[in-house]
């Protein structure tokens, strides 16, 4: 028996020994519950006093649990018994019914390496549900996928489906207005990181941003005291109030090392994604406190890629819709 298949069987027993052990315990518990075994019922029907009492007037009773009651446990339980003959859930027992959620199990090999194994059916409701809305909806994504994003924001219909589209996909990080959050970018100010064009939207959804990544600061600038005059200096970039003093040493130390990214004048560059520190538009905050934490402990957010996931049809919708935002005068026109 090679080592894949001992973990295999281990598990598989593993799992359904204590998964149909619990069941049946429970069981007879109930049974033992209902056999009033847990409690002392008199002659005359009157349960035994616990002792326990209250304000002097309130006793506590060893009654038996009410029949409508144990008799639900019971019902849970054979549900529970049913539900795992049908479906997956007893180790590698796959339900009579033979459903799967996905398929794709994953195994350790002999080497110890994790491994894919394909199941051996082909009855997921995912595959199917999946393969049945892209038989329905594939070819209405399909006709604007070779149209240039700056047309198709003309066009009312692909601009709604790029929208529900980013609905389902993009607002647990970008909101439901593409408006943002802390540490997310808001995809209506114009304002972009790695270029707003519709090429790059589109390129930073396919494949993912992985920033370069603001490193942390603190020790190679020389502690607390020089990333206080650097923020300082990069509040002041912004034409607003800021320590003069402290942003005159700051910018010293911002022209030999802040500059390889953010540029001398402190526009960014797009290429490296480094912001721009000009204007008002900050990822992770503004103030003088959070440009601290930025320059002393560094910042690294990730993009992740939905290529693989979407399709190029759909991401050239849904990179429709985020483009439209940053262009509205152009999309309004079209829909009057």
């Amino acid at each position: 028996m090679s080592a894949l298949d001992f973990t295999s069987s281990f598990w598989h027993w593993f799992i359904i020994v204590c998964t149909l052990g619990g069941i049946f315990a429970m069981f007879f518990l109930n049974f033992w519950l209902a056999g009033n075994t847990g409690a002392k019922i008199d002659d005359e029907g009157n349960a035994e006093d616990t002792g326990h009492v209250w304000d002097d007037t309130l006793k506590e009773y060893n009654n038996p649990l009410p029949g409508w009651w144990l008799n639900l446990f019971y019902i849970t339980l054979v549900f529970g018994l049913v539900y795992l003959t049908l479906y997956p859930g007893l180790g590698t027992f796959a339900g009579v019914l033979n459903w799967a959620s996905a398929c794709n199990k994953v195994g350790v090999a002999e080497d110890g390496k994790t491994v894919s194994l394909q199941c051996e059916n082909d009855n997921s409701q995912y595959q199917v549900e999946m393969e049945a809305a892209d038989s329905k909806y594939g070819p209405l994504y399909e006709q604007f996928k070779t149209q240039p994003i700056p047309e198709i924001i003309k066009n009312t219909e692909a601009v709604a489906m790029g929208k529900r589209l980013y609905l389902n996909y993009c607002t647990v990080c970008h909101g439901s207005d593409a408006r943002g959050n802390r540490g997310y970018p808001n995809l209506r100010d114009n304002d972009w990181l790695y270029g707003g064009e519709p090429e790059k939207i589109q390129e930073s959804i396919m494949n993912g941003r992985k920033a370069n990544g603001m490193m942390a600061w603190k020790d190679t600038l020389g502690g607390d005291e020089v990333v206080n005059q650097v923020a300082n200096y990069v509040l002041s970039l912004s034409g607003r109030k800021s320590d003069e003093a402290a942003a005159a040493v700051g910018k010293e130390k911002f022209s030999t090392v802040c500059f390889a990214c953010h540029g001398a004048d402190g526009k960014g560059n797009q290429m490296l994604g480094a912001p721009n520190l000009v204007d008002e538009i900050w990822l992770y905050g503004g103030d003088l406190e959070s440009i601290k934490a930025s320059i002393a402990n560094g910042r690294a957010g990730v993009m992740p890629a939905h290529g693989n996931f979407l399709g190029e049809a759909k991401v050239h919708l849904v990179a429709t819709y985020i483009y439209s935002l940053s262009n509205e005068a152009t999309t309004t026109a079209a829909a009057q």
